[in-house]
Parts: structure tokens; C-alpha cells; sequence
């Protein structure tokens, strides 16, 4: 598996560590905003992308109770996990890039911060406009660049720190790696989208402490595949959990972050 196929995806043993640590941090804050987003817009039909274990999945759901939700990822993995903690959508295993849904089908096509996974976004959006009936709408979110995120910098430098011969660029390259929203506009219209809005957002995480969200990052993302070869992982582990703490504080912490929501349609 390549390095950026490995940076995609999930193993089975990540979705716990995922859920359990980064969920009620990073995600939950989000998803609640970007549910009531999607309730303003009234859609029947709701094709959720990376789906991830379900945490905008049941934002939506709440918001939206009426709506006819398919809640999809590429990792089955996920989809495992998500399925048993939000049964009120319909999951499904799938590529955003090969959607396996008819044309014109979904009234709202929604995705939190998984754009930034796809291999080939201006692909994957061409599908997104493919299902999508004529008047539907895309919306979705992508992370801002990494010292924005309080957590995510934090992290990042105390990684640095404690593995000087190289340390993982995961949560650089990727999730906060398409951060213009020019690039992003590019990549719409090349798709037949055009980007209607763009708005960036910052919301407070709440973490119970620096090294739920060290454990989160090392263990439930693919940060972790990086460690698995080293001898020396518990004591990198332990390391990078101080460093972090020694930056954010003990007990409770809090930090802010940083995304962008856009709103995209077909081409007029």
C-alpha cells in the first residue's frame, strides 16, 4: 500500500480510538453546526460522504428527522462502527469517486471534513454532481491549515519533537492539506459545481485532557502505522503525551479550531 492510500484509510482497529477520543472533540463542535446548515436547506434526500462512526450522521438526523439519510465511507471498517451507533441511516460501504447510486437522486449531498481523503477530488465531485438532482445542493467542510487547530499544532510539534529522524506528516498533508478556497473552487467547477458560499468557522473543542487527544491521534488515525514498526512506540507514545500536556495543560483543555464550510450547486 502506497503512503497516500495508507494516509486514506482506516484500519479495524482505529474506528474505537477515533470514536472515544477525537469524536466528542473535533467532530461533535462541527457536526452540530453543519447539521443546522443542512436543516436550512429543507432536503428530503441526503447522501452523507465519509461518514466516518456516524457523528454528523446523528447531527442530521436530529436537525432533519424527515429526511431519507444513506450514510456512506470507503473504509468498512467505519461503516461497521457508524451502522451500530446511528441505525436511523441507511450505510453503505462506498468509493466517492465510483458512487454506486442513479443519477439525480439526492437533494443534499453532504460531507464533513472528507474531502480531503479523496485521491482525486475534481472525480469525486463529478460523481457528487451526478447524484445530485438539478436544484440539489453540495455542502460540506474541509479543515483550515494546521495552526489553526490548537489540538492538531500542538500535536504535530510534540511529534516533531520526539522523533527528530522523521516524524509522520499525516494530519499536514491531508486532513489539513486543502485549505485555499480557490483551489477547492477550481476543483468544483472542473466537476460542473459552482461554489456558491465559502465561510470559515472556528468553534472551541473540549477535551478531558491533552492525552485523550494524544491517544486519539497516535492509535485512531492512521498516524498509528507509523508507530506499529517501532520498537520503541509505548515510550514515543509516552513521550508525545507529555509534551502535549506540558503545552496544553492537565486536566481539562481546551483549544480553538478552524474549518471552512462551503455550498456548492450544479453549474447554471
Amino acid at each position: 500500500m502506497s503512503t497516500d492510500d495508507a494516509n486514506r484509510r482506516w484500519t479495524r482497529s482505529m474506528p474505537e480510538a477515533y470514536e472515544r477520543h477525537l469524536v466528542p472533540v473535533f467532530f461533535r463542535p462541527f457536526a452540530t453546526d453543519l447539521a443546522s446548515r443542512a436543516a436550512a436547506l429543507r432536503p428530503h434526500t441526503v447522501l452523507e460522504l465519509a461518514a466516518g462512526t456516524g457523528a454528523l450522521t446523528s447531527a442530521l438526523l436530529d436537525a432533519v428527522p424527515t429526511a431519507s439519510v444513506v450514510a456512506s465511507d470507503l473504509n468498512e471498517a467505519m461503516v461497521t462502527a457508524g451502522s451500530a451507533r446511528e441505525p436511523r441511516a441507511d450505510w453503505r460501504q462506498a468509493d466517492a469517486q465510483k458512487l454506486p447510486f442513479e443519477d439525480s437522486v439526492f437533494d443534499l449531498v453532504l460531507c464533513q471534513f472528507g474531502v480531503m481523503f479523496f485521491p482525486d477530488r475534481p472525480s469525486a465531485y463529478a460523481e457528487v454532481r451526478r447524484v445530485l438532482a438539478p436544484q440539489g445542493r453540495f455542502l460540506f467542510s474541509s479543515w483550515g491549515p494546521l495552526a489553526s487547530h490548537g489540538f492538531g499544532a500542538a500535536f504535530q510539534t510534540a511529534l516533531e519533537q520526539s522523533m527528530p529522524d522523521g516524524a509522520p506528516s499525516f494530519l499536514e498533508d491531508v486532513p489539513h492539506g486543502y485549505t485555499d478556497p480557490a483551489v477547492v473552487a477550481a476543483d468544483l467547477a472542473a466537476a460542473g459545481l459552482a461554489l456558491t458560499s465559502t465561510e470559515e468557522v472556528t468553534l472551541e473543542g473540549v477535551a478531558q485532557s491533552a492525552a485523550s487527544v494524544a491517544t486519539g491521534l497516535l492509535t485512531g488515525t492512521p498516524v498509528s502505522a507509523a508507530l506499529q514498526t517501532r520498537d520503541d512506540a509505548q515510550t514515543l507514545q509516552a513521550t508525545v503525551t507529555q509534551k502535549m500536556t506540558d503545552r496544553l495543560g492537565n486536566g481539562s483543555v481546551t483549544a480553538p479550531m478552524t474549518a471552512t464550510v462551503y455550498l456548492a450547486q450544479h453549474q447554471a
